[in-house]
């Protein structure tokens, strides 16, 4: 799936959760506690759909995940602009991961899908 197959996709965009992290994503999904002062249990029925940056190869790239209960499914991976790309290798680029959708990109993305 395209950045403009997801534009195109209202149900998709709708349900995206611009305030997850990937770290809340876990939490949500595998475990029992608190998540932004509600207290959350693992439940299979949940399900979350949010944006992360993987950079555990070069280039970084920006992932549509949606995750229900133990399961995770990437719905879509691309590239961010090459602008945005550098300024995040600047940034977080020694360090190899997942991390949250953040600042410039986060609005890039949300320009990107009308939102």
């Amino acid at each position: 799936m395209k950045l403009t197959d997801i534009k195109d996709n209202l149900n998709i965009v709708n349900s995206v959760d611009w305030e997850m992290t990937p770290e809340e994503a876990i939490a949500l999904h595998l475990e029992w506690g608190q998540l932004r002062g509600l207290n959350y249990y693992r439940d299979s029925n949940n399900e979350t759909i949010y944006f992360a940056i993987n950079n555990w190869k070069n280039p970084p790239t920006v992932s549509l995940v949606r995750r229900k209960g133990f399961d995770s499914e990437e719905l879509s991976t691309f590239r961010m602009p090459e602008r945005l790309e550098n300024q995040f290798i600047a940034s977080n680029g020694k360090h190899k991961g997942v991390f949250a959708v953040e600042g410039e990109i986060r609005d890039w993305l949300k320009k990107e899908l009308a939102c």
